[in-house]
């Protein structure tokens, strides 16, 4: 015998949706509802409240990326292993980042009419330079290591793009560096 629910307790009417009061509009009356002029009342006032919506917008981005937020970086900059490497650079002294300071006085003293002085200069620029990628490799071959224990795998280019910002001068770097010097990478 198949159990049937009484008779009191029968299955609910289904209610009906309150109508929204109103006839729906015809596509004319939308249309209409819509329009704009295609060019604005007051070309300069528009112009230049475009171009201050533009300022401003351009202005957040430039903080967002000078602060270091993901959602203003670019895509060479985006991602937890690039983050890494940026305060992995920026936590230590690099031999790099005087490069360009010591190849402009370099170049000045390459005009010096004794050529013993401007011998040096050349001498000192090289030294500098050979120094600089020793150091960035060495630096980025330290840095793939603790990236390799901390993320497994290591994303292609990551090394380049850290031995790139070593050779940068701290102060011109973008996004700006978030760790101090002797800081540890968090």
């Amino acid at each position: 015998m198949t159990a049937q629910p009484p008779a009191d307790e029968a299955v609910p009417a289904p209610r009906q949706t309150p109508g929204k009061g109103r006839p729906t509009p015809s596509r004319r009356e939308r249309e209409a509802a819509r329009r704009r002029p295609l060019v604005p009342e007051d070309r300069k006032a528009a112009k230049a409240q475009s171009r201050d919506a533009a300022r401003e917008q351009r202005l957040r981005a430039q903080a967002g990326l000078a602060a270091g937020d993901e959602r203003f970086l670019g895509p060479r900059d985006r991602g937890p292993q690039r983050r890494f490497a940026r305060d992995w650079i920026d936590s230590r002294f690099n031999l790099g980042e005087y490069l360009l300071v010591v190849a402009v006085v370099a170049l000045f003293v390459l005009f010096f009419p004794n050529q013993n002085v401007a011998a040096y200069g050349v001498y000192v620029i090289w030294a500098l330079m050979v120094l600089g990628i020793v150091d960035a490799v060495v630096t980025t071959g330290r840095m793939k290591k603790a990236m390799r224990a901390r993320f497994g795998d290591v994303e292609p280019g990551v090394r380049w793009y850290a031995a790139m910002r070593a050779f940068s001068m701290r102060r011109l770097r973008l996004p700006r560096p978030q760790v101090k010097r002797g800081d540890r990478p968090a």
